[in-house]
């Protein structure tokens, strides 16, 4: 029980984490992006970029769920609708600011990629056990 609890709150946090990082990437690989962000005024590169963050960092944030707790699958999924749940309500009060691929394109792959991240962290933690008990 409180493995699977750590390994959710564990997957909100890196997802937090993860995207503010890759963002810094964002802001020293794009020219004007970092003043894009206060305006959303994004070019197409800009929105793309945003996108692959956002991608990258659902895959991430799974994996470590399911590194932290393996056995249980609907853990990434229950983050990933987690985090759909907090972004949904900024993508509807935005929805005039960007066109509408670029919010189905962030918000209906949400939980499908932490899920995705879930399922390969499962994997590499079972690459990782040990095949003989050490009691």
């Amino acid at each position: 029980m409180w493995r699977v609890l750590l390994s959710i709150v564990a997957g909100l946090v890196a997802w937090g984490v993860i995207v503010t990082l890759l963002n810094f990437g964002l802001r020293a690989m794009l020219p004007g992006y970092h003043a894009a962000e206060a305006t959303l005024q994004f070019t197409l590169a800009m929105k793309i970029g945003r996108l692959t963050e956002a991608a990258i960092t659902s895959v991430a944030a799974g994996a470590i769920v399911g590194l932290i707790a393996p056995s249980k699958r609907w853990a990434p999924w229950l983050v990933g609708l987690m985090i759909l749940a907090m972004f949904l309500p900024v993508h509807v009060s935005l929805w005039n600011k960007f066109p509408a691929w670029y919010h189905l394109a962030f918000l209906a792959p949400l939980a499908p990629l932490v899920a995705l991240g879930g399922l390969l962290g499962r994997r590499r933690g079972a690459l990782n056990r040990p095949l003989v008990s050490a009691s």
